[in-house]
């Protein structure tokens, strides 16, 4: 149906139904003043029709705009019109069908806000709510509307009460009255919209512990009473369901939009590494006497704690239990989050993501520019973008210190310094802050100036750049990332099947930078101390328009993108491209290195020897992470996010082998280091996906962070969604197995001795009858 209307200045506002055949166009009417009156037309939206009633409201001394109208229809038996004044000092109310204006004046001074409460239901009663706000107190008053002359009248008011609380309404599952919600942060009670007592009453102190915002409620008539449940947003943003006072769940929504994260284990060597080395620049005596000290005090403040924990930690070990009786192993580090709306959090990976504390850290802020996190000492420190900081303390979420604003950076390096790494601010060109300098710390800094230029800083030489990168005409660059951190070497070499040696290009300064033309893009290996190119991919045809996302890791990186045919290739659709670097080409050589004791970027840099391999993907990439275990002998998985399937997986480095031999069948040799035949389509296999049935979205980053088990990697994912996990890529061979019984063993031990004491006597026996005999 399509209902045309006369066309005028008029502003539109909203549309009612009263029914299935009844409606009102509402608009607002420019008046001789600077306000707005208030234009009701009727419609017939059985015909589609305008029917011959139409009236205008007199309400240009009050209404200034949309704002000022608190409420059009909803409340289908009566539909209302409701509007106040600036100033909050009188209510309007306008029963929509006629042009009876009814006025109530607000009582009380300081109201800042003012919300009707309504039946959603066409056959619920003809009664509203009026709720009224202070900046510390809030009441409100129940009426009655009669349907027939179209007054309305007070039956009652709720008591004033101090502090801050929400109502809701809702009729019950027949329709036949109105009750109203009112929560606060102490009790919820219900009242009926005909009576003035209380319908139920329940205490939620240990419940609601944040204010809520907003809630609504469905409220079901018992015979002993009444039942409610209502779910709320909390101040925090987190959504919970509440029965009856008790809490049934609970959804983490403040933590959407996340931008920055930070793994931190409560249990940390930093200190001591510290105290280490503190001992060994003592003499031997006063070394012993630093370590008996030190060892006092830690069975000093954890012995007592240890002893409370035994009976827990023992019924775990033979028990089920929800917390991972391998946190000892590092499974249980805390990820520090930081929102984009001001908030920073803690969770819990050793209890399946659980909130240890979740604070408000800026107020009314919308677009906090957090730009990394720090941890140290049982301190988290935040980064922020006007060169700000902020710490908190990572096991009780207090804020300990603030620093002000600085300078304006965009984006922070960090710099190895000794047992910790010293911050460097970089400006909007690329250009080191005054920081890098002033230390004196001889560290070589890559930085991205624009979209054009890759710069190359030694902050213990001059301020000017060492070497700058720049880009051709046409292209600029969308994206620059390095090696990680952590990212160890178990083997330099790859053992082939007859036993020789390729060995491996590994240079910690490797930088890859992506570059997008009008149809092209082009991916740059660079030395990061030198500027050196050591490599250059270019391919045409691309969409750039698509994601375009690249990683790099030891001595391979990865890329992906989305291309159509052209002359060099015939392939169209998703594209991932996996390079290996190794120093030669010819097994068992090292080239010029091979009898070289000491390697520099700056002299001598040679070029690495380059094998890949692409392969069609199903869908688009949009972040690419590798995992790291702790002294990197588990295989790596690349990590992908695929945004149309919402989801994460985890693909085998085996299977990127750019190794893997075309058109043909692996030999024995091939087939002995696991290489497979060459298939230049490569499906997700559904056992790579590690959100499994969720759906995660707008996933920005993942993280990956080593445990004390090597077997183990744990995984973290954040942006609009967050999802953790464990991962164990070489399957878990450092951790005993699920179906190993630790009671079933206690049995054999237990039958074993039992049977040793019955059988020790009778072997004694026949030992001395064998010496009676032989005498």
């Amino acid at each position: 149906m399509r209902l045309t209307l006369p066309s005028s200045n008029d502003v539109p506002f909203q549309v009612s139904v009263a029914s299935k055949s009844t409606g009102y166009y509402v608009a607002l009417q420019h008046a001789s003043r600077s306000g707005y009156k208030i234009k009701v037309t009727a419609l017939d939206l059985a015909k589609g029709k305008q029917t011959g009633s139409q009236y205008t409201l007199n309400s240009d001394t009050e209404v200034f705009g949309p704002e000022s109208i608190l409420l059009v229809g909803r409340n289908a038996a009566a539909p209302l019109i409701a509007w106040t004044d600036k100033a909050n000092t009188v209510l309007k109310i306008n029963v929509l069908g006629s042009n009876t204006i009814e006025s109530i004046k607000v009582e009380h001074e300081g109201v800042r806000h003012i919300k009707i409460h309504v039946s959603q239901s066409s056959s619920g009663p003809a009664h509203f709510l009026v709720e009224y706000r202070t900046d510390s107190a809030s009441w409100a008053d129940v009426y009655h509307i009669n349907i027939k002359t179209t007054s309305i009248t007070k039956a009652y008011s709720l008591p004033k009460i101090q502090g801050h609380s929400v109502i809701t309404a809702g009729t019950n599952t027949n329709n036949e009255n109105l009750y109203f919600t009112r929560i606060t942060p102490t009790e919820v009670i219900i009242y009926s919209s005909v009576s003035d007592k209380a319908q139920g009453t329940w205490k939620t102190s240990e419940v609601l512990p944040e204010k809520s915002q907003n809630a609504v409620s469905e409220v079901v008539a018992l015979e002993s009473g009444v039942s409610v449940r209502f779910a709320q947003v909390e101040e925090s943003g987190d959504w919970s369901l509440v029965l009856n006072g008790k809490l049934q769940w609970t959804r983490p929504e403040s933590l959407t939009e996340a931008i920055a994260a930070a793994w931190t284990d409560l249990n940390d060597g930093v200190t001591l590494a510290r105290e280490l080395e503190v001992e060994g620049h003592q003499s031997v005596p006063m070394a012993y006497a630093h370590r008996l000290i030190r060892h006092l005090k830690a069975i000093q403040q954890g012995f007592p704690d240890w002893l409370m924990e035994m009976p827990m930690r023992v019924l775990t070990s033979f028990m089920p239990s929800d917390i991972s009786d391998l946190i000892q192993f590092g499974l249980g580090q805390q990820i520090i989050l930081a929102t984009r709306t001001g908030r920073v959090a803690a969770l819990d990976s050793g209890r399946h993501g659980k909130v240890m504390w979740n604070i408000k850290a800026v107020e009314n802020d919308l677009d906090w520019g957090v730009k990394a996190i720090t941890t140290q000492l049982g301190l988290a420190t935040v980064h922020v973008d006007d060169g700000s900081t902020l710490q908190v303390n990572i096991t009780t979420g207090e804020v300990t210190s603030r620093t002000p604003p600085t300078q304006k950076v965009a984006s922070i390096a960090f710099v190895p310094d000794g047992a910790a790494d010293f911050k460097v601010g970089v400006e909007e060109h690329g250009v080191p802050t005054e920081s890098a300098y002033v230390n004196g710390i001889d560290a070589f800094l890559v930085t991205r100036s624009g979209d054009k230029r890759i710069l190359g800083w030694n902050t213990s030489k001059s301020k000017a750049p060492m070497w700058e990168f720049t880009v051709p005409e046409g292209q600029k660059i969308i994206h620059a990332t390095a090696r990680p951190a952590h990212d160890p070497v178990a083997s330099v070499g790859k053992v082939l099947g007859d036993r020789s040696v390729l060995y491996k290009y590994l240079n910690h300064n490797l930088a890859l930078i992506t570059a997008t033309g009008e149809s092209t893009v082009d991916f740059y290996l660079l030395d990061g101390v030198s500027g050196q190119i050591l490599h250059t991919a270019r391919y045409t045809n691309v969409d750039i328009t698509q994601p375009i996302a690249s990683v790099i890791s030891e001595n391979w990186f990865a890329y992906s993108f989305w291309a159509d045919t052209s002359e060099v290739s015939a392939a169209k659709g998703y594209q991932l491209i996996v390079s290996e670097l190794y120093e030669s080409s010819t097994p068992n050589d090292r080239g010029v290195l091979g009898d070289a004791a000491n390697y520099s970027s700056i002299t001598n840099i040679t070029m690495p020897h380059v094998i890949s391999q692409a392969y069609m993907i199903p869908e688009a990439i949009s972040n690419m992470a590798v995992t790291q275990t702790r002294q990197g002998i588990s295989i790596r998985q690349l990590l992908c996010t695929l945004p149309a399937s919402r989801s994460i997986v985890g693909i085998p480095r085996p299977i990127l082998d750019p190794r893997r031999p075309v058109g043909r069948d692996p030999t024995a040799q091939k087939a002995e280091e696991g290489l497979m035949k060459y298939n230049p389509n490569l499906e997700f296999d559904p056992k790579w996906h590690l959100t499994h049935s969720r759906d995660v979205m707008g996933i920005q980053h993942v993280e990956s962070s080593p445990t004390l088990l090597e077997s183990t990697t744990l995984i973290f994912s954040y942006g609009f969604d967050i999802f953790g996990t464990r991962l164990a890529p070489s399957q878990p061979f450092d951790i005993l197995d699920k179906g190993f019984s630790k009671i079933q063993l206690l049995l054999t031990v237990v039958a074993l001795m039992a049977g040793v004491s019955a059988l020790a006597p009778l072997a004694r026996s026949k030992q001395v009858n064998l010496q009676w005999k032989s005498s």
